[in-house]
C-alpha cells in the first residue's frame, strides 16, 4: 500500500516553479527538487530543494558556483581596466620633462 502525501508548496520568487517529483531517502526524508524552466533567452536551472522530516520543513537553495566565479572574474576585469585608464590618464611617477627657459629674449 502506497502512503500519498500532499505539500503545499509556495511559489519561488513570483515567477513559475516547476516541482519534481518528490523521492523519501532511507533516512525518511522527502526531497522535492525545484527548477525554473527554459524561457526564450535563458535555460532551465535549478533553484533548489525542499526537504520534509518528522522535525520540519527546510528549503535548500541551490548555488551556480559557475556563476559566482565569473562575477568574480569580472569584477577583477573591471578593476583592472579602471586602474590602466587611470595611470594611463595621469600616471604616478614624478614629471621629468626638461623645460628651457631663455632669458633676455
Amino acid at each position: 500500500m502506497s502512503v500519498r502525501e500532499e505539500f503545499d508548496l509556495p511559489a519561488v520568487g513570483g515567477d513559475s516553479a516547476v516541482y519534481g517529483t518528490p523521492y523519501r531517502t532511507s533516512e525518511g526524508v522527502t526531497v522535492i527538487p525545484v527548477t525554473r524552466p527554459a524561457g526564450r533567452l535563458r535555460p532551465a536551472r535549478a533553484v533548489g530543494i525542499f526537504t520534509v522530516e518528522k522535525g520540519g520543513t527546510g528549503w535548500h537553495a541551490a548555488t551556480d558556483d559557475t556563476a559566482v566565479a565569473l562575477a568574480g572574474i569580472l569584477v577583477g576585469l573591471v578593476a583592472t581596466i579602471l586602474s590602466l585608464v587611470a595611470v594611463i590618464k595621469r600616471p604616478p611617477w614624478p614629471d621629468l620633462r626638461i623645460h628651457r627657459v631663455l632669458h633676455g629674449r
